[in-house]
């Protein structure tokens, strides 16, 4: 089955066109996929045989034209016509053992719905051929310019008015439609002219008026003296190469001709070729973007993010603001040449939230309904009945909890507050530890963190409370030492685990990372003064608490603090180029972080039951493909005098080591402004709050408050 899309710009006499692209349906492809008709047949038949089909699905297309013209011209005998109007027809044909096809429907609007159940692909198509059309029918000014008058080039047949070779009387309509279509010929498109034709101008009733006959005079002239290759009508002495052509040739015009989205996206300002910077806005609950940009130039390539990226691709939209980078290349060169770039600033709103006033209910959650990790408990808001007197301080950091917020009603979360939504452990409480005792706590201790960068943004968050401030950041993907926190009297130390980027047989191993962490850390104390805290989103598991116990007694070490992040919500959505996890698969997760979770208790472990409190909230994720990161860090100047930084910046030096297998270190950004002091940051994310000021209080549990 082979939708076709044709172009009517006249009905008396008939005039039409028939485009490049139509959309095939096979057994093999049930869904249909767009292509060139001429590229299909080509791949299904010899070079002689393919001609032959597509000059019978001219002839069979142009026999239903000329029946429906016929009827319609009778009827329309007292009305007058629209000169210039035009209309897309979809004809669907059927293929089976011959050549020529079947005309089994015609729709009388363009019609794309063949294409696939993915409205983002019939979209871009449709778009595409919409465009054709309105640039074919109406070409730039400067072109009309030229062409005011009917052309009497001497190398083809005259025509004109009545004093013309042909001695033929037009009307004012009559000449302007032979002036239109004399335009539409000179005009290169994805159109190619289907009847009039000269390859079936014998067959024309001389009934009819001379007009079809100059039409067919113009088309047959422009025929010969453009000789394109869509509108021959002898056989190809070759094969022509298929759609894969299109990636050659050298990019000379570097620039996007749209920017399809689904969700459609509006850009602020609206779509411009020569425009390369854009903004726009999406709610709370559009987590994925889908993009696809086109190039003006089919020899120019697309990718995004990066030299070798996508040129279509699924992207994850984080809480605030996101960044995608379009990147027009010219791929003639041995190594890719980028020409262009264009970005799009995406800002992702947060929850909408209802600022409490008076009267309100309180409500908790333990997971979103839209997304049920664990089938047998409650989703989305509950009333909520617990009691927060007579609470004691929690024994451990994985007590089974849930979120709480006030609403007005708990059956409408577009009623509550979310800024006041909080983390309620059952039966118990997490203190949060002031400052000046967590300083006093932190005195004299080394805390090494090994993991990937979700635990990275506890550590920071750690490094932000005990200074007040973080001078320092970077997404480190080796080792960090920082030997002066908290005036000098605190060492924090970090390894990244695991290092997926290198190949497998390169990559460190658990028990290598952890040896160097050691190392680099030392001299250690075998007691709490030392704090190891390992973990991540869901690389860890069993094998490597048993590692940690193992490396731990050989290191004469057995008595140090450790405390596993266990998992957390993360790869839940369909992302392009990094692996999706099934609502069954991330069901199985949350048994795997249970068994994480005992085996760390059976190991003398405290445990940050991360799972837990990530599950609820997943939606609230911010950047990263992953969809797993619930920190953010934000880089700030300060307005201080550089005499009030010195004790604080002295504070945060950093040592860096790279691993001798290699690593992808990214330093801290050094970008300052002129006459300003150096950058702060500040860790921001919610969620990750929750479960850092967790771990310090896992951490302090004397310096309670």
């Amino acid at each position: 089955m082979v939708n076709v899309y044709v172009l009517v710009t006249s009905v008396s006499p008939l005039t039409s066109f028939l485009h490049d692209i139509s959309v095939v349906m096979t057994i093999q492809h049930p869904r249909g996929q767009p292509v060139k008709l001429r590229d299909f047949l080509l791949q299904h038949l010899d070079p002689a045989a393919s001609h032959q089909a597509l000059r019978q699905v001219k002839q069979v297309i142009s026999k239903v034209l000329q029946a429906a013209a016929a009827s319609t011209n009778k009827k329309l005998r007292t009305i007058s016509r629209c000169v210039l109007c035009f209309q897309l027809l979809t004809f669907t044909l059927l293929f089976s053992s011959s050549v020529t096809p079947v005309v089994v429907q015609v729709d009388t609007q363009l019609n794309v719905s063949g294409l696939s159940n993915d409205a983002f692909d019939q979209q871009i198509t449709k778009d595409l051929i919409l465009e054709d059309t309105l640039h074919f029918l109406l070409p730039p000014l400067s072109h009309l310019s030229s062409h005011t008058h009917l052309s009497s080039e001497r190398e083809g047949s005259q025509y004109g008015g009545c004093t013309g070779t042909l001695g033929i009387s037009l009307s004012e309509d009559e000449f302007l439609l032979l002036l239109h279509f004399q335009l539409l010929m000179k005009t290169s498109s994805a159109f190619q002219p289907l009847y009039p034709s000269v390859s079936s101008s014998s067959s024309l009733p001389r009934s009819l008026s001379d007009l079809p006959d100059l039409l067919t005079q113009i088309e047959g002239f422009y025929k010969l003296k453009t000789n394109r290759s869509c509108r021959t009508d002898e056989p190809p002495r070759q094969q022509p190469a298929l759609s894969s052509s299109q990636d050659e040739g050298l990019c000379v015009d570097p620039h996007l001709r749209q920017i399809y989205t689904d969700p459609p996206l509006i850009l602020t300002p609206p779509f411009h070729p020569l425009v390369k910077e854009y903004r726009t806005e999406v709610t709370f609950d559009t987590m994925t973007v889908r993009i696809r940009p086109e190039p003006v130039s089919s020899a120019c390539r697309i990718h995004l993010d990066e030299h070798r990226g996508p040129r279509m691709a699924n992207y994850p939209v984080g809480l605030g603001n996101s960044k995608i980078s379009i990147l027009v290349m010219d791929g003639s060169h041995p190594e890719p040449v980028i020409m262009s770039i264009y970005t799009v600033h995406v800002y992702r709103e947060s929850r909408p939230s209802l600022p409490m006033f008076g009267y309100h209910v309180m409500c908790s959650f333990v997971q979103d309904c839209s997304l049920l990790v664990q089938p047998g408990r409650p989703c989305g808001l509950q009333p909520h009945s617990g009691s927060q007197s007579q609470r004691n301080a929690c024994s451990s950091g994985h007590v089974s909890g849930r979120w709480v917020v006030p609403c007005l009603s708990c059956s409408d979360n577009r009623t509550c507050d979310w800024r006041e939504v909080s983390w309620q452990p059952d039966g118990c409480y997490h203190p949060i530890v002031d400052h000046p005792l967590l300083q006093d706590c932190m005195k004299d201790r080394k805390l090494l963190f090994i993991g990937d960068s979700t635990n990275r943004g506890m550590m920071y968050f750690l490094m932000e409370r005990v200074n007040s401030t973080l001078e320092d950041w970077g997404k480190a993907h080796d080792t960090l030492v920082y030997r002066n926190l908290n005036r000098g009297r605190t060492l924090v130390s970090y390894s990244y685990y695991p290092q997926f980027w290198l190949e497998k047989k390169q990559r460190p191993t658990f028990r290598q990372a952890l040896q160097q962490l050691l190392n680099r850390s030392q001299p250690l104390v075998n007691s709490n003064q030392t704090v190891l805290v390992v973990g991540g989103v869901q690389w860890l598991n069993t094998n490597h608490l048993r590692t940690v116990s193992e490396v731990l007694d050989s290191e004469s070490l057995s008595n140090i603090l450790v405390v596993v992040k266990s998992l957390g919500m993360g790869f839940h959505l369909p992302v392009d180029g990094i692996r999706s996890l099934s609502l069954t698969e991330i069901q199985d997760l949350y048994r795997e972080n249970d068994d994480i979770v005992t085996t760390a208790k059976h190991h003398g472990y405290e445990v940050i039951d991360t799972f837990s409190i990530t599950m609820g909230r997943y939606k609230e994720f911010l950047q990263g493909r992953c969809a797993c990161h619930f920190h953010e860090v934000e880089k700030f100047w300060s307005t201080k005098p550089s005499s009030d930084r010195t004790s604080t910046a002295n504070t945060n030096r950093t040592e860096r080591t790279v691993h001798t297998l290699g690593s992808q270190s990214t330093l801290p950004d050094t970008e300052q402004d002129a006459g300003s002091q150096p950058p702060t940051y500040r860790v921001r994310g919610p969620v990750n709050q929750v479960y850092s000021e967790i771990l310090l209080s896992r951490l302090c549990p004397s310096t309670r408050n």
